[in-house]
């Protein structure tokens, strides 16, 4: 008897772990999103974008259509309203969704610089090891590629149920 209570308790805890996870997962991936899309207006981190996305086949076109600073403006945008659009999972899911698959495109793209930009690996060492900048600072998205693949799903599943959908419960997807 006493295991099957302190089975249940642990249940109930983890199912009240995975849903503060998924709050967690979710505004924290909307804070980033919002953010790092404000630190676009500011000229040294338009500069800052310019240095990594110059080299990248998937993003340097844009340097021939617009200066360094509205281009990142631009990417400030596409961050800001996918972070506002994931965070309208509460009232509008299929929104959330949407703006969660965003932002899977941006963290591959951003990904993709791993492989573009010049001192991405440590001098002299080379593939695994990362550079402090901007090694690490694009490995991070991994992490916003994960939050934003689990909130999409998320989402979906709630959007499909209707209305409001499941609101984190214990039917989320689990990891």
């Amino acid at each position: 008897m006493q295991h099957t209570m302190n089975t249940a308790r642990d249940d109930d805890r983890g199912q009240s772990l995975v849903r503060i996870g998924g709050i967690i997962l979710r505004y924290g991936l909307v804070m980033m999103l919002v953010w790092i899309g404000a630190l676009k207006f500011a000229k040294y981190e338009a500069e800052g974008v310019h240095m990594l996305a110059m080299h990248s086949p998937l993003l340097s076109w844009g340097y021939s259509l617009m200066s360094v600073q509205a281009f990142a403006e631009v990417l400030g945008v596409v961050e800001i309203t996918l972070g506002i659009l994931i965070a309208c999972r509460a009232f509008a899911p299929k929104l959330s969704a949407i703006g969660s698959m965003g932002a899977i495109v941006m963290s591959l793209i951003t990904l993709s610089l791993l492989f573009t930009t010049p001192g991405v690996w440590q001098e002299g060492y080379g593939f695994p090891f990362l550079s402090g900048n901007p090694g690490g600072f694009l490995a991070k998205d991994v992490l916003m590629l994960g939050a934003a693949v689990w909130t999409a799903g998320e989402a979906l599943i709630a959007s499909a149920r209707g209305a409001h959908g499941a609101v984190m419960n214990s039917d989320m997807p689990r990891a």
